[in-house]
């Protein structure tokens, strides 16, 4: 028998009396916590890890895996999943990275505080492929409180907001989160969101944050970031850490590794995630300036179809960031590096993956009244786009911090394979994991294996409290992925994201076999994570 064709049997072994569940034979074992990998077996009894070494007793169901490594599920720190799960539980897309476990809420969750005990129930009950644990959005406690429009909350209101936070965290989230480049969140000072913080951090949770700016601006927003923590008494995770600034690419990001190295030297426990791309992707809406949403959105889209309006913001993108606003466009060097993701409208599909300057063109129009008559077009969903203002040297040296992890921004897809998902068409929804191992160790050796599962497994577990997985060790809960590094391949792509990722071989979630040579098996053994707030 060919070795490819060994790797691939399972073995039944129901004729005989069996000891265990499942046993994974002659694996290459990586405990996730930085040691190198062992020969060994693996058992699974009761959907946890009943022994490990050389197991003698039989599995129910045995699975060969020699040649490939065996590794505690990874844990995406920055997930999207919130109101796709609730549709659709498989999460495939997810599975087929290696993913066991999702952390989400950064754009919030799809109902209110009181709702969550609900919503978590509903969850569990329909069921889901993956583990899955939320924050909860402090915009969206604002937004409750007062509306989406600029403003200070009177203390009524923020006590308003307190509560509802307070709730949001009994239920089980794991702390707040902001997207601050977003109106109304950009209209939230540090004051109000160290009010909010505070309640977060009396139950020990997080201020996790898409901070207010990634590119000029990105050591201040740092620093807004620290004193949030150290004045909320709260843990914080920064979002998918970038240096988003062309100008100052190869020197932006080693500065703000060394701001946040600092902070943790304090001792403020500040972290952050990352994904593996130089391409940011989100809605094209994000281009115009905040002051236009001062009065909430529907508002701002009507100001955006004003001739008048049109020609100041022009002036103001030309010109560079705003008090209060992030130019994206600056930061990408220019409409040319900012492509259409998902337009949303037929109108405008025939141009995907076009930049503004190509489209305009091609239209006869200026690139950003291209942009905005796309973001027009596409009401009342959100046109989304690529923005390429990251350089590989930043990745790389964001990649080598030891308190880095690994987080997609992007959610569970509804159908698989479907390039119509809202969600913008990005390689990071389908190769995010695959391409840490298989460009950043396995092509430029930027970690090494062990490092790179340490940063997807037993850290992020560690960062967040979920003491029950994230290593290989007896009695944890079972989350598993069998790889191959021979095979491993991020093949998503921007011209074609919407494509499984290879070397996956087998993912595990609480013990039951999920994914199965690469293919979804229908289980749901997946639960919803909550932080206890005593």
């Amino acid at each position: 028998m060919k070795f490819a064709a060994l790797l691939a049997l399972t073995l039944s072994s129901s004729a005989f009396a069996s000891d265990y569940d499942l046993v994974i034979r002659n694996g290459r074992l990586l405990d996730g916590a930085g040691n190198p990998w062992v020969a060994g077996d693996l058992a699974i009894k009761n959907g946890r890890i009943a022994a490990i070494g050389r197991v003698q007793g039989l599995g129910k169901r045995e699975i060969e895996a020699a040649g490939r490594y065996v590794a505690p599920g990874f844990i995406d720190m920055m997930d999207q999943s919130g109101d796709v799960l609730p549709e659709n539980g498989d999460a495939v897309n997810k599975l087929q990275m290696g993913v066991t476990t999702v952390i989400s809420g950064e754009s919030g969750t799809p109902v209110k505080a009181a709702e969550l005990p609900k919503y978590f129930r509903d969850l569990e009950r329909k069921g889901i492929a993956v583990n899955f644990g939320t924050y909860y959005n402090a915009t969206d406690a604002r937004e409750h409180v007062m509306g989406d429009g600029a403003g200070a909350p009177s203390q009524v209101q923020l006590q308003a907001m307190r509560d509802e936070i307070d709730v949001a965290m009994k239920a089980g989230v794991f702390g707040i989160t902001t997207a601050l480049i977003y109106p109304p969140a950009t209209f939230q000072t540090t004051d109000e969101l160290v009010e909010l913080a505070k309640v977060a951090g009396r139950c020990g949770g997080f201020y996790a944050t898409h901070m207010r700016d990634e590119s000029a601006d990105l050591l201040r927003a740092i620093d807004e970031a620290v004193a949030i923590g150290e004045r909320g008494g709260v843990k914080v995770e920064i979002f998918h850490l970038k240096a988003a600034y062309a100008p100052q690419w190869g020197r932006l990001m080693p500065e703000a590794v060394q701001r946040i190295a600092q902070a943790r030297a304090r001792g403020i426990d500040i972290a952050a995630d990352m994904y593996p791309y130089t391409a940011a992707g989100t809605g094209l809406s994000v281009t115009v300036p905040s002051w236009v949403f001062a009065d909430g959105r529907d508002k701002g889209m009507e100001r955006l179809r004003d001739p008048a309006v049109r020609e100041r913001i022009k002036r103001e993108v030309a010109s560079g960031s705003l008090p209060g606003w992030s130019n994206l466009v600056e930061a990408s060097g220019g409409w040319g590096r900012v492509l259409l993701g998902n337009p949303q409208s037929s109108e405008y599909e025939r141009f995907r993956g076009k930049s503004m300057v190509e489209i305009g063109a091609a239209l006869g129009k200026d690139p950003a009244d291209t942009a905005w008559d796309i973001v027009l077009a596409a009401l009342p969903k959100r046109a989304t786009g690529l923005y390429f203002m990251m350089d590989e040297r930043d990745v790389e040296t964001a990649l080598r911090q030891s308190w880095t992890s690994i987080g997609t921004d992007a959610p569970a897809v509804i159908h698989l394979g479907s390039r119509d998902e809202p969600t913008v068409p990005h390689p990071r929804v389908y190769g995010t994991f695959p391409r840490v191992l298989a460009e950043y160790v396995k092509r430029r050796g930027v970690l090494s294996l062990e490092d790179a599962v340490r940063k997807m497994t037993s850290w992020p577990a560690s960062r967040m409290g979920l003491v029950d997985r994230g290593v290989l060790r007896e009695g944890l809960r079972a989350d598993l992925v069998i790889f191959d590094m021979a095979r491993i391949d991020d093949t998503p792509s921007y011209e074609k994201h919407a494509v499984a990722p290879q070397g996956i071989d087998y993912v595990l979630v609480n013990g039951k076999v999920t994914l199965e040579n690469g293919a979804y098996t229908g289980a749901k053994a997946g639960r919803v994570l909550r932080h206890a707030c005593n």
